[in-house]
């Protein structure tokens, strides 16, 4: 796919987003800082308390569970929206499809650079969030990026393999759905670990996801660099869906253009 057409692509989205609405593209920038004040004023004092009674170990700061909410939700946030726009596009998309001769391996990255706007606008809200309490230490932030990319690789890789299945089976889109939010409860975003049973916690380490939210939670609460061993391991697997995702689309590339 040309760069100027999935570009556009990109521009269309993000102005699809909220089309109609009386502030327009505007909203792009409101809705993160308003989830970000939310988050910070109405989350912080309540569950900090509940939590550190519980055992969670979040740090002295006032704003730490904002801090750990914040910096998980926003990764969620573009995590599960890849996963679910990815699986869902070729459905979402066969008008077009059907009149224009387009790449439909590389249709979906549009949706990964909207994701990744997305998620830089409310990183941007969070990190003079964390400059005005002093606590922005921006020395290990230069991993984000490569977190980042990881995660979007995992997520589109396996939003792919999704998508390719839900154009031959409907009810894929139906289990994404519903997978994604027993995925989010099974993944601490929320909550922190340690409030649960111990007996619990190795089902933590089969979840990539868990790992990443680690990584984030380290550079931004933490003040610390990411463990490189478990990004590795998440990031081959996702190269290994991708490959497989990619594979079976190319097996299947002929029926998923007669069934759209």
């Amino acid at each position: 796919m040309r760069a100027a057409l999935l570009l556009n692509f990109v521009k269309q989205d993000l102005v699809d987003r909220y089309s109609g609405s009386f502030m327009g593209r505007a909203w792009a920038f409101l809705m993160p800082l308003l989830q970000i004040l939310i988050f910070i004023f109405v989350f912080s004092a309540v569950m900090g308390a509940k939590l550190a009674s519980l055992g969670g170990d979040l740090g002295e700061s006032v704003f730490a569970y904002s801090i750990y909410l914040i910096s998980g939700i926003l990764a969620w946030n573009a995590f599960s929206n890849t996963i679910a726009r990815v699986a869902c596009i070729y459905s979402d998309k066969a008008a077009l499809i059907g009149k224009v001769q387009i790449d439909l391996a590389a249709l979906p990255l549009y949706i990964l650079i909207t994701e990744a706007v997305v998620y830089l606008v409310g990183m941007l809200f969070f990190a003079a969030f964390l400059f005005l309490i002093d606590m922005f230490h921006p020395q290990y932030w230069i991993w984000l990026p490569l977190i980042f990319l990881v995660q979007q690789l995992f997520a589109y890789a396996f939003g792919f393999i999704c998508a390719v299945f839900n154009v031959l089976f409907k009810d894929v889109r139906e289990f994404v759905t519903v997978g994604l939010q027993l995925w989010f409860w099974l993944t601490p975003v929320v909550y922190v670990v340690g409030i649960l049973p111990e007996r619990f916690h190795f089902f933590f380490i089969l979840n990539p996801v868990v790992h990443l939210m680690d990584a984030y939670r380290n550079i931004v609460l933490y003040q610390q660099p990411p463990e490189l061993m478990p990004l590795a391991v998440v990031a081959s697997i996702a190269v290994v869906l991708l490959f497989l995702g990619v594979k079976i689309f190319r097996r299947l590339e002929r029926d998923i253009r007669d069934f759209i």
